[in-house]
């Protein structure tokens, strides 16, 4: 740190020097990450409230009031208007307290719990964190969920199953119908990581889409983590969590003395309330049908990017369910792959089972983009 502060002009143009080392969504050129550019309303609702923390929400009840609001929005979406949660920094926070509130719901010796193999490696942070002994449910032939494995896995330990609705990297919904049915046969907690598929699969099935159902519609569904920061458009970072009763809140409350608040069940305690005005503010301004645009039209470009590479000569590991598209070469190793497109200037992720090429097709890639890659595809494959 320096002894006599630097003007603030000259900060600001080395914050730019800093700022043009970083890769930007805009650019079209990532084409690996499920975020995206966030939306001009969803920004200005975020620097209008920097200054609120809902980990201290009687200092902000209109902040506090927005939450609710979106909680009751996002509940709506998701079969249940009347709902529990928060709005908090993502997946992976979301994530914890499910697992969190499972655990704490039994109380029992060396709890477990069942995941995909699929699932996202936040559950294994989960596992650590909270002393948790992790399953891992093999995938049947389609890449989901394999409900013979599940059942194979539950054991008088079992505190809670998982399923995914948009899996991280081949973008699949696991059978969560089926699993629902399973949890409340054996009045198993059962939580769904719908990070990614959860501010797309309704708006899909709203526009004709044949997509199965994975929210609280089904009995067995006990809470489910939604990010607005995907799909959604929102600012980095804003996650959901939503639970179906208020009792898994209360089972991992922790009494905060000095703050307005008496209980808190959060991981964090500091929480930004901007994450929350973005996320009400553009569920007001896009609405159902400005959502089911966004997720309509990625979906239209993802067919074109899918056709695009299997007619570049590459193979698909699974037609699109969501807007990823996984596609390998029987000739060519995927690691390679992948350095020929950075080369070009691609950035690209690997999917691990199987490996492929990961595409992600989130709202700032355009038709425009997914052209020029389809010709450097093309040219890696030596059709040019």
């Amino acid at each position: 740190m320096e002894d006599k502060g630097i003007p603030k002009e000259q900060i600001y143009q080395m914050l730019r020097k800093y700022k043009e080392k970083d890769l930007t969504h805009r650019s079209g050129r990532i084409l690996g990450s499920m975020c995206t550019c966030p939306h001009p309303v969803g920004i200005r609702a975020y620097s209008m409230f920097l200054e609120s923390n809902l980990g201290d929400p009687g200092l902000f009840p209109g902040t506090k009031a927005m939450e609710d609001e979106v909680i009751t929005m996002l509940g709506g979406l998701l079969g249940k208007n009347n709902v529990h949660g928060h709005i908090i920094t993502g997946g992976t926070e979301a994530n914890l307290m499910a697992m969190r509130a499972a655990r704490n719901m039994r109380r029992i010796k060396d709890p477990e719990i069942i995941v995909p193999r699929s699932a996202h490696f936040s559950f294994k942070k989960a596992a650590d964190m909270l002393c948790l002994d992790l399953k891992m449910a093999e995938l049947d032939e389609n890449y989901r969920m394999d409900l013979s494995s599940v059942e194979k896995l539950i054991s008088d330990n079992t505190v809670a199953i998982v399923g995914v609705a948009g899996t991280t990297e081949l973008g699949k919904i696991d059978p969560i119908e089926d699993i629902s049915k399973i949890c409340m046969e054996k009045d198993i907690y059962l939580h769904v990581d719908a990070a990614f598929g959860g501010y797309s699969i309704p708006f899909l099935k709203e526009a004709g889409y044949d997509l199965p159902e994975f929210d609280f519609t089904l009995p067995g569904v006990s809470s489910i983590t939604i990010d607005p920061h995907k799909m959604g458009l929102a600012p980095i970072p804003t996650g959901g969590i939503l639970f179906r009763e208020r009792k898994y809140l209360e089972a991992m409350a922790i009494e905060t003395p000095y703050l307005t608040e008496d209980l808190q069940s959060t991981i964090v305690g500091t929480r930004t309330g901007a994450a929350t005005a973005a996320t009400w503010a553009l569920l007001k301004h896009l609405g159902k049908e400005g959502y089911r645009e966004v997720a309509t039209s990625c979906m239209e470009i993802t067919y074109k990017l899918a056709e695009g590479v299997k007619e570049a000569g590459f193979e698909l590991v699974t037609e699109p369910e969501l807007n990823i598209v996984p596609f390998y070469s029987p000739d060519i190793p995927v690691k390679e792959i992948a350095r020929r497109l950075e080369a070009k200037g691609w950035a690209v992720s690997l999917a691990s089972y199987p490996q492929a090429i990961r595409v992600i097709v989130m709202p700032h890639l355009k038709e425009e983009h997914i052209d020029s890659f389809l010709e450097d595809l093309r040219t890696i494959k030596g059709i040019n």
